[in-house]
C-alpha cells in the first residue's frame, strides 16, 4: 500500500525531519476560501506577517490526491466528506519559511473552528464552519516536510 509517510522516509533515507524543515511549514488556502475570492487577501496576511515563499502553486486535487494527502484520518466519521470537499476546487499549495515557522502559522491561522479562533486570525476572518475552514497549516515539522513533498518536487522550491 502506498503511504506519504513511507515514501517520505525513504526520501529522507533517515535524515531527522527537524533540522530539514524547522523553518519551514507547508499551508493549502482550500475550496472555500478560494472559491470566495479570499487567496490575495489570505495570502497578503501571511506575508505581512513574516513568512517568505519558497514554493507555490495553484491547483485542483483529485478525490485519489486527497485521500491519499489526508490518510491519517482515514478511520475518522469526517474523512469521506473531507476529502470530498477538498477535492470541490480549486486550492493553493505552498511552503513557507520563518523562524518557528510551525507554532507561527499556527497561531496566525487561528483554531480550526472559527468561532473559537481568536479575532484577527486568518481563520475567523474568512472560515465559514469546522469543516470549510479556509487553510490547512501543518502541525509538526515532520509532516510539514512530508505535505511540502507531496505537493513540490526539490526543482519547485526558492
Amino acid at each position: 500500500m502506498f503511504s506519504l509517510k513511507r515514501v517520505a522516509n525513504a526520501y529522507f533515507c533517515g535524515r531527522n525531519f527537524t533540522n530539514y524543515m524547522s523553518n519551514r511549514t507547508f499551508t493549502m488556502i482550500k475550496p472555500d476560501a478560494t472559491q470566495k475570492g479570499y487567496t490575495g487577501a489570505i495570502l497578503d496576511q501571511i506575508i505581512k506577517a513574516g513568512f517568505t515563499v519558497k514554493a507555490m502553486k495553484w491547483t485542483r486535487l483529485t478525490e485519489a490526491q486527497a485521500g491519499l494527502f489526508y490518510e491519517v484520518h482515514k478511520e475518522r466519521p469526517f474523512y469521506g466528506e473531507l476529502v470530498a470537499f477538498m477535492s470541490s476546487g480549486p486550492i493553493v499549495a505552498a511552503i513557507l519559511e520563518k523562524e518557528n515557522a510551525v507554532a507561527d502559522f499556527r497561531k496566525l491561522i487561528g483554531a480550526t473552528n472559527p468561532a473559537q479562533a481568536e479575532e484577527g486570525t486568518i481563520r475567523k476572518l474568512y472560515a465559514a464552519s469546522v469543516g470549510e475552514n479556509a487553510v490547512h497549516g501543518s502541525d509538526s515539522d515532520e509532516n510539514a516536510a512530508i505535505e511540502g513533498d507531496f505537493f513540490f518536487s526539490k526543482l519547485e522550491r526558492f
